[in-house]
């Protein structure tokens, strides 16, 4: 269970381990925002009639964001890991960034 825990709520070993930790950050910061949305939004809907619909659409739509979200932070490959090949200092790292 800690395992499964860890895949989506830990940074350190979800998919976004990849990004560097301030977009790590931003982008665990609005998925939370988001869920915490779709859970609203659902247990207000609470109240009427398409309830079930409302809140499984929100669920669906966050599961999506989600994935998609872990499966591009997996996939991304910044400047810095491609050197140039001419050995020339990218432009952020004259500064020492």
């Amino acid at each position: 269970m800690l395992a499964l825990y860890r895949s989506v709520m830990d940074s350190n070993f979800n998919p976004l381990r990849n990004l560097p930790p301030a977009q790590r950050f931003q982008a665990m910061v609005l998925l939370s925002i988001m869920w915490t949305t779709i859970f609203c939004a659902g247990a207000g809907a609470w109240l009427w009639y398409g309830e079930l619909i409302v809140l499984h659409l929100l669920i669906a739509a966050g599961i999506v964001v989600t994935g998609v979200t872990f499966r591009r932070a997996n996939r991304t490959v910044g400047h810095r890991d491609h050197p140039a090949k001419d050995g020339t200092a990218r432009y952020d790292d004259v500064a020492g960034a």
